[in-house]
């Protein structure tokens, strides 16, 4: 089960961010023993790599903080996130670890697969979140949003690799953020419908 959810915790926190948890693993990888990387993918904490990653996350910092210009990079990214979620979820010890059972040593997909799906959830969630934030706040709360984006980001990285049971509690907030969101923009849609709403007898 915690094996499980370190690999759901970075393709989550890389459906926000793909550098982030790209980055977190890789420099865990190299400088410390909390992250083991399989063989195949022990490139992730070379020197090239990580500083490519450290490029691609102040490009995106900046870009995912102007209003408009962060639908555009959102769209770009529906496919670099999902790959990076499935790129940190069988380079953690915890794919590692799975991949010891005989059914995912016979599936080796799996881990991939489960970080495409956990990134592109989390990935079409945010690209449908952000507009809605835009709109309602005239852009204003582009910068913000994506401040806490990327501080959840990191979090959730850390978290999924030091303390994975609390990547349930840190995806339950989440969801429960985004459906208080939803409801407050179908509140203020009703609320506008009925004052368009011609008087009776008038």
């Amino acid at each position: 089960m915690l094996v499980a959810l370190t690999g759901v915790g970075l393709s989550a926190a890389a459906g926000l961010n793909a550098s982030i948890p790209f980055l977190v693993v890789a420099l865990l990888a190299r400088f410390t023993d909390l992250v083991v990387l399989p063989a195949g993918l022990t490139w992730m904490e070379s020197g090239w790599a990580i500083g490519v990653g450290t490029v691609l996350l102040l490009a995106d910092v900046v870009l995912d903080k102007v209003p408009l210009v962060d639908t555009v990079n959102d769209a770009v990214q529906t496919v670099i996130r999902p790959a990076s979620g499935a790129v940190v979820f069988a380079a953690t010890s915890a794919a590692q670890d799975l991949e010891g059972s005989a059914w995912v040593r016979d599936n080796p997909w799996v881990p991939v697969v489960a970080g495409i799906l956990v990134a592109l959830v989390v990935h079409a969630t945010k690209a449908t979140v952000r507009p809605v934030v835009n709109a309602t706040t005239g852009g204003l709360g582009a910068p913000v949003v994506s401040t806490v984006e990327d501080g959840a980001a990191i979090g959730l990285s850390l978290v999924a690799v030091l303390l994975p049971v609390l990547v349930l509690v840190a995806l339950a907030a989440g969801v429960a953020l985004v459906v208080v969101l939803l409801r407050r923009r179908r509140a203020r849609r009703r609320g506008g419908a009925a004052q368009d709403e011609p008087v009776a007898g008038s």
